[in-house]
Formats: C-alpha cells, structure tokens, sequence
C-alpha cells in the first residue's frame, strides 16, 4: 500500500483509538484529467494499513483533532496546482478521505503558504500566511463542531511553530541551519495577540522543516532526533 506514495516531506499524527495517520506533503497525477494519487494512510494501533486517500497537494501544515478530523494548510504549488481543495488554501478532512470543511470566503485574505498547526481541546489552529498584496500571517481559529471561523493576525511573520492555551500562545522561527529558535510568546487582548516576551532558544539540533505541532497548549519540536516541548 505504500510502496506509490512519496513519503518525504510527509507527516505522522495521531488518532482516536489510538490508530495513526501518515501522510505525504506531495502528490502528483500522471494525466490532467486523471485522479490524484493517494497521500495519506491510517493505520490501526498495531500498525495495520485500514484505508488510503488523497488528501491534497503541497501540505506543510497538518494536524488532527480529538474527532479525528484531518486538518491541512497548502503551500503554492497546490493552490494553484489544480486540486480542488488545495486550491482554496485550507481543508478539514474525515478520515475516508472526504473534504468535511472548506474556508468558503470566511477567511481574512486568500491563503498563499501555509505555516504550522496546532490544537486546543475541541478547537483546530492553521496559521497560514497571505498572498496578496497587502501581505500578512494569521492565525485561524476553527470549531469544528459549530462551523465558527475566527482569524487574528500573527504577532510573528510565517511561524513554523505554534501552541496555545486559552489566551496565551508560544511561536517559533527556526534559525536556517543554526542549533536555535526564535521564540515568542504573545497574549490574547480581544482581538489581537501582543507580543509579552522573545528570547533565542538554544536546541540540541537544527530544528527539522514543518514538525512543529501544537497540541493542548504544548508546541512539539523535532530538533534533529530529539523532540521538545515548549509550554505556551
């Protein structure tokens, strides 16, 4: 089963059940017209392949959520690569495979790149950052079980790491091929979220492309073979 999938850049999340999803970031077709080659599996606890999708191209952000539901934020190359969701920048997915949720014009600007994700008991982060030409990152927040869309603008520019808890919130800047990180933490104020502190982190290792995940108010960091977590 995973012997046509592109399995790098890719992404490991958990799920209910204590089942997994694996997913790869890329996905090409062979024809114009023909289908998009599966991209993501879930596997049982013990490792038993269950199903296999397509759940878009060009993914640097993914998360899951205590539902299941599969959370993803595009890059470039698969907003304007012709898959359907992709191309609107953000989608909520079940895990058949099926499109759950779509932005629908409920998002501050288009999406051009997305960033990092992160979850907050029932609710889903994707932070993205705009293609326009008035520029700019945000944070969307996302209930799943209402529909409700609320999107802030970041207090940090393209973050590749990002926790939070209620309204507190860590971000993260990897420095390119340094042992270090920009780390913020920033506070909710009604509608915007002000930087309260920065300081440069020291990590054991380079800090590895899109594995920052936040989960519950704790930001996860693949720093070479060793993962850190920082408390928002």
């Amino acid at each position: 089963m995973l012997k046509d999938i592109r399995m790098w850049p890719g992404h490991l999340a958990l799920l209910p059940d204590s089942r997994f999803l694996l997913v790869s970031g890329r996905t090409f077709r062979n024809e114009a017209e023909g289908p998009w080659p599966s991209n993501a599996v879930v596997f049982s606890p013990s490792g038993t392949p269950e199903a296999e999708f397509c759940v878009g191209d060009d993914i640097p952000a993914l998360v899951t959520d205590v539902h299941g539901g599969i959370w993803t934020a595009y890059g470039d190359e698969g907003i304007y690569g012709g898959h359907p969701e992709s191309g609107a920048g953000l989608a909520g997915w079940n895990t058949r495979g099926q499109a759950a949720w779509t932005p629908d014009g409920r998002l501050p600007d288009h999406p051009l790149q997305g960033c990092t994700a992160a979850t907050e008991n029932e609710r889903v982060w994707l932070v993205w950052s705009s293609g326009s030409s008035r520029g700019g990152t945000f944070l969307t927040q996302i209930t799943p079980s209402t529909g409700d869309v609320v999107s802030y603008p970041s207090p940090v520019r393209n973050p590749d790491g990002f926790a939070v808890r209620g309204n507190q919130a860590v971000l993260t800047r990897r420095n390119h091929n340094k042992r270090s990180v920009e780390l913020t933490r920033a506070e909710l104020n009604g509608t915007t979220w002000t930087v309260t502190s920065r300081r440069t982190l020291r990590v054991p290792g380079r800090v590895v492309m899109r594995c920052g995940q936040g989960r519950n108010g704790s930001l996860w960091l693949r720093a070479s073979d060793t993962w850190l977590r920082v408390e928002a």
